[in-house]
C-alpha cells in the first residue's frame, strides 16, 4: 500500500451523509430485496420432478377381453333401470405428457350412451368405452 492511499480520503471523512431532497429514502425492506438470492431457473425444479413423474402406457386388448367387456356392457344395457352399480377400470390419459394411469372408479350406472361412446354414471360422471378394460 503506499503512503498516499492511507490519507486518501481523510478531507471527506467527517463530512455529513448526503441526503437527497428529489428522491425519499428507500425504506429498509426495499433495500433489502435487492439483496434476495435471485432464482435464475425459476420453475426447473418443477420440471425435474415433472419428467421424473411416471405414466403408464394404454393397454391393447386382446379379443377375448374385449368380447367379455361387449357382454357386460349388453347386460347394463338390459339392467339400466335398476341402475346397476359397478366397479369400472379404465386408462385416463396424462394431460401433460404421454402415457397416463389406469383409474379404478365405482358407481351406479345411469345410461351406456352408444352414440356418444360412454358410460354414464348416475352421479354425472362419463368414461369413455374405449378406455374401459374391465368391468364388474
Amino acid at each position: 500500500m503506499k503512503e498516499n492511499d492511507e490519507h486518501r480520503y481523510d478531507d471527506i471523512i467527517d463530512l455529513p451523509h448526503h441526503v437527497s431532497r428529489k428522491h425519499p429514502r428507500m425504506p429498509l425492506l426495499d433495500r433489502a430485496a435487492q439483496f434476495a438470492p435471485f432464482a435464475a431457473l425459476t420453475g426447473h425444479e418443477a420440471a425435474i420432478k415433472e419428467t421424473a413423474r411416471l405414466t403408464e402406457e394404454e393397454i391393447e386388448l386382446d379379443e377375448n377381453r374385449k368380447e367379455l367387456l361387449d357382454l357386460r356392457l349388453q347386460y347394463l344395457q338390459e339392467h339400466l333401470s335398476e341402475h346397476p352399480e359397478v366397479t369400472v377400470t379404465y386408462f385416463k390419459p396424462d394431460e401433460k405428457k404421454a402415457g397416463g394411469a389406469y383409474v379404478t372408479e365405482n358407481g351406479m350406472v345411469k345410461k351406456v350412451d352408444g352414440y356418444a361412446g360412454e358410460l354414464v354414471f348416475t352421479d354425472g360422471r362419463r368414461i369413455g368405452l374405449g378406455a374401459i378394460i374391465e368391468l364388474m
